[in-house]
């Protein structure tokens, strides 16, 4: 079951994150977040009129938000997404379910871009989007620094109006 995010689910929400920040290069950040400062990003989304869902099967087993792509008000119908699993939730269709409620929302609130920034050797993830119907629309190299090592960042879009 895919549904917006309670304060109940932050804790699980708050240690998938931070299992990707741990141990992959999914994201460069090697920051991990507490659970008052993803309570604090739900609730700065929701202000904005943004949204964090969960992927809910035997518990929150994923989930995926979007905020706007940069600050400026040029930008304001311009979205950037992100989404993540935890292995328990992978194979079920649950990460194409939550990007289906994450545009659906972003469109509805009159977003007219979906930004996808993902690390290039994430293949799978470039694979997924690609079949999500987003266009790699730039590679941006050794941007990102993790692991003792430099990553490119591919950015794909999708228009979603």
């Amino acid at each position: 079951m895919i549904r917006p995010a309670i304060p109940a689910d932050v804790p699980a929400v708050t240690r998938i994150i931070n299992q990707v920040i741990r141990e992959t290069t999914i994201t460069v950040t090697s920051v991990e977040k507490t659970e008052a400062e993803v309570l604090a990003m739900i609730r700065d989304r929701r202000a904005l009129g943004h949204e964090l869902f969960v992927a809910e099967a035997e518990g929150v087993v994923g989930y995926a938000t979007y905020a706007q792509f940069r600050p400026s008000p040029g930008y304001v119908r311009t979205m950037e997404h992100s989404v993540a699993l935890a292995a328990e939730g992978q194979g079920r269709g649950l990460g194409r379910a939550l990007m289906a409620a994450v545009e659906a929302h972003a469109h509805a609130a009159g977003a007219h871009v979906m930004v996808a920034a993902i690390t290039a050797d994430n293949l799978a993830s470039i694979r997924f989007h690609k079949g999500l119907g987003y266009d790699q629309v730039g590679l941006l190299p050794q941007v990102g620094y993790k692991f003792g090592l430099y990553h490119d960042l591919v950015l794909m879009q999708k228009i979603l109006s």
